[in-house]
């Protein structure tokens, strides 16, 4: 089996990554733990593919707006002996928000995924 790159420029991507797929593997393995439909032989797959998409998008929005990572936190600037650390996922080190969403905000203001694609 020969890799492929598909988006940007091979070496750039080579360069990024490295030779090892770990990274890729990495990210598997986490979609496949929080995207029920996505585990092997389970009676939680998806017929159609709909509702596939659907528990996909809800997996990445989770991951990344309401999962504090323990690889992206930083040293609280208010260590009073108590907590350390401060959490953050990956759309608070992207500076995109400024807090971890519950799971009623991520219900309430995310749009619906589009039917047409």
């Amino acid at each position: 089996m020969k890799a492929k790159t598909i988006y940007a420029d091979q070496r750039e991507v080579l360069l990024l990554l490295g030779a090892s797929t770990s990274y890729v593997e990495r990210t598997n393995l986490t979609s496949r733990h929080m995207n029920g439909r996505l585990v092997r032989k389970t009676l939680g797959y998806s017929k159609k593919l709909k509702m596939l998409r659907a528990s996909s998008i809800w997996e990445d929005v989770l991951y990344n707006l309401g999962r504090a990572l323990k690889t992206l936190r930083v040293e609280s600037p208010e260590s009073d002996g108590q907590r350390r650390w401060m959490g953050r996922s990956p759309a608070m080190a992207a500076g995109l928000t400024e807090h971890i969403w519950e799971i009623e905000e991520l219900l309430t203001t995310l749009p619906l995924p589009s039917t047409n694609t």
